[in-house]
Formats: C-alpha cells, sequence, structure tokens
C-alpha cells in the first residue's frame, strides 16, 4: 500500500493536535497560577483513577449479566494493598502486585 499525501499529511496533523494537546495546558499553567481550591481538587485526581482502574480490574463483565469476580486479580489486590499501605512506593507495589498475581495464576 503506497503512503499518499493524503495519508501522510492525517498522520502527521493527528500527531501535532496529540502533541498539542498535552503540552497546552503545561505552557498555559507556566503563566498563570491555580486557586487553593483547585489545586486541592486535583490532588484527589490520582487516586481516584487509580481506584477506578483497579475496581475494573476486579470484575469480569458479561453482556447481559451481573459482573463476575475476577478471583486472581482479588486475590492479588491484597498483598498489593498492603505493600501499599506499608511502603508508599510505586515501584515496591508495581512488583509485589505483579509477583503476587503470577504466583497466584500459577497456583490456580
Amino acid at each position: 500500500m503506497a503512503l499518499d499525501s493524503y495519508v501522510l499529511g492525517v498522520i502527521l496533523v493527528s500527531g501535532l493536535v496529540t502533541w498539542l494537546s498535552r503540552i497546552f495546558p503545561f505552557v498555559l499553567l507556566k503563566h498563570f497560577s491555580l486557586p487553593s481550591v483547585v489545586i486541592n481538587f486535583l490532588s484527589f485526581v490520582p487516586i481516584s483513577i487509580m481506584t477506578a482502574l483497579w475496581i475494573n480490574s476486579l470484575f469480569i463483565q458479561h453482556l447481559g449479566h451481573f459482573p463476575a469476580v475476577d478471583w486472581p486479580n482479588f486475590l492479588a489486590s491484597g498483598p498489593t494493598i498492603l505493600s501499599a499501605m506499608i511502603s508508599k512506593n510505586l515501584m515496591v507495589i508495581v512488583v509485589v502486585g505483579v509477583i503476587s498475581l503470577a504466583v497466584i495464576k500459577a497456583v490456580m
């Protein structure tokens, strides 16, 4: 398949739009300061995103049925949460989560 100028243009413009949408907020906030209420509100965003991702991985969704528990992920969450409470180190949390899920899947 030949890469014509239209496809190349779409790829380049899409890349530029994606890049600008990620860089523009940083450039804009460099010149303005946010109120403390907004900064306090934004401090909850990372934990909210992580909670949504975690809850989503705990259940298996089937169309027309209630969600079922994904037991390996559920069981691996225990040591991972414990390591998060103890260490508060993202690298330790990820390593414990990956190892505990691998051990649980090997045993099951």
